[in-house]
């Protein structure tokens, strides 16, 4: 046999294992791209099955609401957040949104506005949810995050008169609490003055408190 017919048999040798090796991996990666189409299928699959569950739960907890039963209404929309896939955001803020409703019948207040926090975190806005927690603000006398929220919605929706009438309101009432809180405050500098200044034969009267029409801030003058 020739040397050029030798290095040609062994060039067909090398040829034939090549594409045997070269084959196996072919297989292989078909193999591995059906897996993750059949993945993509089932878990596409069982996000759809877990949102029909979270809605039928939501259902349950509308049912339950509407007769009065709050405390199986929280239950219900809480099985529905636990069943609602975290990629559905719009769904879970109205799940967030309708047990605050729940809780707030109840008078749990805080957890209300928890919930109603958790459903803006998922849909910045949803105007309801920002109604409610401004309302749960006020009752908790959080005035200043009450007309946050109420300037909230009306970034969002100008024509909305319940938020625009408590947008009117509230800065007048924070502007009442903050002097109620002064004149408390100030009252109880007075006795505490008075007991420092006792064992001295004195007393805050000795002391006048002038107000700064311009700053607002305050003085102290002795006069015997």
């Amino acid at each position: 046999m020739s040397g050029d017919e030798v290095f040609q048999k062994n060039q067909k040798i090398v040829e034939d294992q090549f594409q045997s090796a070269e084959m196996p991996l072919e297989d292989d990666r078909r193999d591995e791209i059906r897996e993750s189409e059949d993945d993509k299928f089932v878990l596409d699959y069982n996000v759809e099955e877990q949102l029909e569950k979270a809605k039928a739960f939501k259902k349950e907890g509308n049912d339950e609401f509407g007769q009065g039963n709050y405390n199986e209404s929280v239950a219900a929309y809480t099985k529905g957040l636990r069943n609602c896939p975290d990629s559905e955001a719009e769904f879970r803020s109205i799940l967030f949104a309708n047990r605050s409703a729940a809780r707030m019948k109840l008078g749990l207040k805080d957890d209300a506005i928890k919930d109603c926090t958790q459903a803006l975190e998922h849909n910045p806005n949803y105007v309801r949810a920002l109604l409610r927690r401004a309302k749960l603000y006020e009752e908790l006398e959080k005035l200043e995050e009450a007309l946050a929220d109420c300037n909230a919605v009306l970034q969002l929706d100008s024509c909305n008169k319940e938020a625009r009438l408590a947008a009117q309101r509230l800065p007048g009432e924070i502007n009442e609490r903050n002097e109620k809180l002064k004149t408390e405050m100030l009252g109880k500098l007075k006795d505490l003055g008075n007991m420092i200044l006792r064992p001295f034969g004195l007393s805050t009267e000795n002391f006048q408190l002038q107000q700064d029409g311009s700053s607002g801030g305050y003085s102290v003058n002795f006069k015997k």
